[in-house]
């Protein structure tokens, strides 16, 4: 007898004594239950089997069982391989949503995190407390302010070339909004995000951007007496001069801190991305521009917030052929004799339905490259192929 009160937990053990009061007498039945916090229905029970197999009763029935629940050693084995494998790197909650989706293996981050816990694998990400700072409310409408920037990375990891994501995102809802892959920070990797931006969601108010001379001309500085009477503030860069022709405000950002929304998001594509195209085998930044739109989708389905105003303000998108004509590189010739313009060191008349257009000597021509690498002219308003 002894002995399985050696085996009961301090719990059991009081619980032991007060039955034992009940069953000689000196307790009554509701006396015991207001000691336990049990019914009497429950100590009834409990006096029953103590009468029946002694202090054994009082143990709990799942004592040196396994738990229902226990993850199978062969689970537990492949979730610490792919750990160390092909989800290496990734976060103990993104571990469990890439075991659901390419395993179908269907644990808790908690679960996955004990298990990893247990072997020394730590979560890249450690949950620290919030730093005490005040940060920038987000807009309440998406569309009012987007934010932008490009983060270059070895997001191959030495399978392919390093490159520059150029990316856009809504500061109401983070959702990300278009992304593209280029050798280096360029104008064509941020007119991409921008045209995917504006196909899929519309024109924002407002850009969110840094100083880089993409956005805005060194040459500000020294703005002409002339133009800063007119109210002019700063030399149009190519891409400046896309954004007012869209009616879309640039605000600079005077550090990195105040745009946190597209570096957060860069924090994140680094752990997380990175991990997707390695399960996708991509080693070229072709493939790795093909995989964006259906990742853009699962990264927005994963993280984005409701805004506080459903109406969205963005504006509708321009018209497809005039669109394309806003998302290009822009540059001035004029035009010599013989109605022809020279451009790249190679001659060019200009043509419409399939008559030569007759220009004036010194006649302003733009030459339009276009995102696919066309080249195209627009004189008086009105575009020639």
């Amino acid at each position: 007898m002894r002995g399985d009160i050696f085996s009961l937990s301090d719990k059991e053990v009081i619980r032991l004594y007060e039955i034992r009061q009940a069953v000689e007498g000196l307790k009554t039945v509701k006396e015991v239950a207001e000691a336990l916090g049990l019914s009497e229905r429950q100590v009834k029970r409990l006096k029953a089997g103590f009468k029946k197999v002694g202090p054994r009763a009082l143990a709990h029935k799942n004592r040196g069982r396994k738990p229902k629940h226990t993850v199978p050693e062969g689970t537990r084995k492949q979730v610490i391989a792919l750990a160390t494998t092909d989800f290496a790197g990734a976060s103990h909650c993104q571990m469990a949503e890439l075991l659901a989706e390419y395993k179908g293996i269907s644990l808790s981050h908690r679960t996955v995190s004990r298990i990893l816990g247990a072997v020394g694998i730590k979560s890249r990400y450690v949950h620290r407390p919030p730093r005490r700072r005040r940060s920038r409310r987000r807009k309440p409408q998406e569309g009012i302010l987007v934010q932008t920037d490009a983060s270059p990375f070895d997001w191959l990891e030495g399978r392919g070339p390093k490159m520059d994501l150029h990316g856009v995102i809504d500061d109401a809802t983070s959702t990300v909004l278009g992304l593209h892959f280029r050798p280096h920070e360029d104008m064509h990797g941020y007119l991409e995000a921008f045209r995917q931006m504006i196909i899929n969601h519309g024109v924002p108010l407002n850009v969110y951007t840094d100083g880089h001379t993409i956005f805005q001309s060194p040459s500000s500085a020294k703005l002409p007496v002339e133009d800063q009477l007119i109210g002019r503030t700063e030399i149009l860069t190519q891409v400046g001069r896309i954004l007012k022709d869209l009616g879309i405000n640039r605000i600079p950002a005077g550090s990195p801190q105040a745009k946190g929304r597209v570096e957060r998001l860069w924090e994140t594509l680094q752990g997380r991305l990175v991990i997707e195209l390695r399960l996708a085998g991509i080693c070229t930044m072709e493939q790795a521009n093909l995989f964006l739109p259906k990742y853009i989708k699962k990264y927005n389905a994963r993280f984005a917030v409701a805004p506080a105003v459903s109406e969205a303000a963005y504006r509708p998108a321009p018209p497809p052929r005039l669109l394309d004509q806003i998302l290009t590189f822009r540059e001035e010739r004029s035009a010599s004799n013989g109605s022809t313009i020279s451009y790249n060191n190679t001659t060019y008349q200009l043509t419409r339905k399939g008559s030569v257009v007759l220009l004036r000597p010194k006649d302003k021509v733009s030459v339009l490259t276009h995102l696919d690498g066309r080249l195209t002219a627009l004189y008086k308003d009105e575009t020639s192929p």
